[in-house]
């Protein structure tokens, strides 16, 4: 058993061979019997000096010699057809995924130069795809990087599709960038962002199956489609022009839109891995929509939270109805006539209507309290600032309000709350909402204080210039009230 193990382990070793070695094997065992032949004649003549060889024993020899040479032909013969096997093999793969090689390949019958063009042919087709691989790298280098950079000082949606939908077109040498999102009441894609397309085309909506964008929206495939004429340029009567690239915006099986590019600086057609470069960023910016749509709509439930807070807390308090319209019609009022911006204006009319949602954290012993408050509970009153910044911070579109909120009860000499901030340190905004919600807690009837008419209230104001108030916004709204 052991000894017919060990003659199976040459065999197969032999049969796997590097062709070098086969051959060499077979040289042996084509060689071995003629030089033995040969040898023993030789021996005889020297030792006999004359060759004594039966009709017997020259019919064995000669029978050796044959099976000697028929072996070492089968051999030769099997590796050689093998070569020959690899070579038809290698050239009808190569042609078969290159159809381009088959002007490269010749017909000849010489299977070692076939096989040997076929390595070349396959050698260089590698070296191409290894080149287009690093060119695919550096142009998602090149995008991730202009969009991390561009992202930081970007605060809204459509400012970052406008930025993909730019960087895309750059990195891909593209004419036209074109980002069209799924309407689907009416089954059609609108562009929402665009790069390189003409204004008429601005407010182009497909419907959903026609054309490339609609032809990837109902199928939901990316699209290729190479240039119709190797030289021809971009033909601006139709920014879906080929060469085009779609790709489907999708989330989770959803189709948000689709993200095209088309027409090339340099003329020619897209390639395989471009058109793999656009899948990827439509999926990432299908993420991106779908996540800044379910912010918005968190985002807008918590609005209505918080303003049902504000009305809340107004609400507890009979003696302040109406206070919070009131400062916020002083508070724009006096904000144009600051000439303040529009964007500010808009800032501090929400922040006076939110001003007082911390006093919701606050209890009605000491809220509804018709005497003075103690050191302590004004203490607890003094947090309500710092409760409303809480309550809006986590809302992305009212983040904006957070220092008009915390400060609005900062004094310009530093004795206000929480942070004791003076002067320029307090925003414009809180300074405002500091002046008109004085103004309107004075002019209202509360039961610890005196309600004063508009003369005294203005007064009262006058004299706290530079102390509680800053001149500028109080001189301002004495002369509108």
């Amino acid at each position: 058993m052991l000894w017919s193990k060990r003659k199976k382990v040459p065999l197969a070793s032999i049969e796997n061979a590097p062709l070098i070695r086969k051959f060499t094997v077979l040289f042996i065992v084509m060689s071995l019997l003629p030089f033995s032949v040969f040898a023993y004649i030789f021996w005889q003549i020297s030792s006999q000096g004359k060759v004594d060889i039966g009709e017997p024993e020259l019919f064995n020899i000669l029978i050796l010699l044959a099976a000697g040479s028929l072996i070492g032909f089968y051999g030769m013969r099997k590796t050689i057809w093998k070569i020959a096997q690899i070579s038809r093999n290698a050239k009808e793969a190569l042609i078969k995924n290159i159809p381009e090689a088959a002007k490269v390949l010749t017909g000849g019958d010489n299977e070692l130069e076939q096989l040997t063009q076929a390595f070349q042919e396959i050698t260089r087709n590698l070296e191409n795809n290894i080149t287009r691989l690093e060119e695919s790298r550096s142009t998602m280098r090149y995008v991730l990087s202009k969009i991390s950079v561009g992202i930081a000082s970007i605060h809204n949606t459509d400012a970052f599709l406008e930025l993909i939908v730019e960087i895309t077109a750059n990195a891909l040498n593209a004419k036209v960038g074109v980002l069209m999102i799924l309407d689907e009441a009416k089954n059609e894609l609108f562009i929402k962002s665009a790069s390189g397309v003409p204004e008429r085309f601005i407010n182009t909506r497909i419907p959903v199956g026609e054309e490339g964008p609609g032809w990837v929206a109902k199928y939901r495939k990316p699209l290729m489609i190479p240039a119709l004429h190797k030289h021809s340029g971009h033909d601006e009567s139709d920014i879906f022009m080929p060469p085009l690239l779609c790709a489907p915006m999708l989330f989770q099986d959803k189709l948000v839109g689709v993200l095209a590019v088309a027409g090339r600086d340099a003329g020619g057609s897209f390639q395989e891995d471009e058109l793999l470069i656009i899948s990827n960023l439509a999926s990432q910016t299908a993420v991106a929509i779908e996540n800044e749509r379910l912010n918005l709509d968190a985002e807008k439930t918590y609005l209505e939270t918080v303003s049902a807070l504000a009305m809340a807390v107004e609400a507890r308090d009979p003696y302040s109805r109406g206070h919070l319209d009131r400062v916020s019609d002083y508070a724009v009022r006096l904000a144009r006539k600051l000439g303040l911006d529009e964007g500010l204006i808009e800032d501090i009319k929400d922040a006076a209507e939110l001003h007082d949602v911390g006093k919701i954290g606050i209890s009605d012993d000491i809220l509804k309290k018709a005497g003075k408050l103690t050191d302590e509970e004004m203490s607890i009153m003094r947090k309500h600032p710092v409760i409303g910044e809480s309550i809006i911070k986590p809302l992305r579109s009212l983040s904006r309000l957070c220092g008009i909120i915390r400060y609005h009860h900062e004094f310009v000499d530093g004795t206000g709350y929480p942070d004791k901030l003076k002067g320029d340190q307090i925003p414009i905004g809180a300074k405002v909402l500091a002046v008109v919600d004085s103004f309107d807690a004075m002019t209202t009837e509360r039961p610890y204080n005196r309600r004063l008419n508009f003369e005294e209230a203005k007064e009262e104001l006058r004299r706290c210039i530079g102390t509680r108030y800053d001149k500028k916004v109080v001189e301002a709204f004495v002369s509108i009230i």
